[in-house]
């Protein structure tokens, strides 16, 4: 029994030494794991950054309202006949420029014509009653009385005449202001009801943009001020507006008020009924800190950017280094953003390789490649 006991003491001896033999080798490896990623991190820490800055300087901002308007036409409006009848010929092209006053389409005269002659032919004979009365009144022939019915007579007549001349020009449809004409809605031969649409007509250039400003505001506006707006048509291009009308009223509801600027459209590249994102200048110009906005990181938290200072790196070398610091920005025109607090004139900051750094991070400066900052930029085909 005792040999036994010895040899099952000696294996359970050997067993608990090479636990304590694995155990070891695992220590060992999650120490060893553990340098190897420090040192792996410290690399990282330790790497230097190439990043593009720009130097923070103030210029000239606008304050300007924005809106959302519609551009609308000075003269437009549905084309139709007074009266009914049949398509007797058409005088336009669907597209095409028209002057004012311009014949576009009439309907079948029918005896219009006849019916004048006849009744032009009695207000001539009443003239000549009239006369060879007023004649014989003089010669004391007639009573006053049978003048005064020869004068009725007359005017009755000419009445007539301006009446069925009236019915024959509503038959006839002018253009009532110069224009371009949309898509033709009638045919030849087509019956019209009184009223029935034939084509639009659309006076393009000026142009009105209407929108509306919050009752705030008011106090901004007048007559003549400049307004720019930009379409979806036309990406980054701007066109020019000054306002030339203001609500006499704040609406109850939104409390806003109308607004509408004409805008010039010169090469008619802009058409009733667009979208357009407006901008109107408020106040003089003052000076403000901007910076691109390729600059910015835009987070829920507060948005944020990196300067660049002076200082020492993780191994306590003097080097350039980025710091992060929250920012209060303001309005945005083009590529660019106002900044109301967080980077003062002449401060370095980062605009480009952001991604990359963190507090303290060291950094090389590389300003071979800049992003946008243009205040007001074109599209490539303008």
């Amino acid at each position: 029994m005792s040999g036994k006991g010895a040899g099952t003491g000696r294996r359970m001896a050997v067993m608990l030494a090479a636990l304590g033999v694995a155990a070891a080798l695992l220590i060992g490896w999650g120490v060893l794991r553990s340098l190897i990623i420090g040192h792996i991190l410290k690399g990282f820490a330790n790497q230097v950054q190439s990043v593009a800055t720009i130097e923070a300087a103030t210029s000239l901002w606008q304050p300007t309202l924005s809106s959302i308007g519609t551009i609308t036409a000075i003269n437009g409006a549905p084309l139709s006949a007074e009266i009914g009848g049949i398509v007797d010929t058409i005088g336009f092209e669907s597209g095409k420029d028209v002057r004012a006053g311009q014949v576009l389409l009439t309907l079948r005269p029918n005896n219009d014509p006849a019916v004048l002659a006849q009744l032009e032919a009695a207000a001539r004979l009443d003239a000549i009653t009239y006369a060879r009365d007023q004649k014989q009144f003089a010669a004391e022939a007639v009573s006053q009385a049978v003048v005064d019915t020869d004068r009725a007579n007359l005017d009755s007549a000419l009445a007539q005449v301006a009446a069925q001349r009236a019915l024959m020009a509503e038959k006839v449809v002018r253009a009532p202001f110069a224009g371009r004409l949309g898509i033709r809605q009638v045919n030849l031969g087509q019956y019209l009801q009184p009223g029935t649409a034939i084509v639009t007509l659309e006076q393009l250039d000026p142009l009105f943009v209407d929108f509306y400003l919050p009752q705030q505001a008011l106090a901004l506006l007048a007559p003549g001020q400049a307004v720019d707006l930009g379409v979806d048509a036309y990406p980054g291009a701007l066109f020019a507006a000054r306002i030339s009308a203001i609500g006499a009223t704040v609406d109850a509801a939104t409390r806003s008020v109308a607004v509408r600027a004409t805008l010039p459209n010169p090469g008619l590249r802009l058409r009733p009924g667009m979208f357009a994102a407006v901008s109107v200048e408020s106040g003089a110009p003052v000076r403000a800190v901007t910076l691109p906005q390729a600059a910015i990181a835009y987070s829920s938290y507060g948005d944020t950017v990196y300067l660049v200072r002076r200082g020492k790196d993780a191994a306590g070398h003097a080097a350039l280094v980025a710091e992060q610091v929250f920012v209060t920005l303001g309005a945005t025109r083009g590529d660019q953003v106002q900044v109301l607090a967080g980077v003062r004139p002449g401060d370095e900051v980062v605009t480009a390789g952001q991604v990359k750094l963190h507090n303290g991070a060291a950094v090389v400066i590389n300003n071979e490649v800049q992003p946008a900052n243009d205040a007001s930029p074109s599209p490539p085909n303008e």
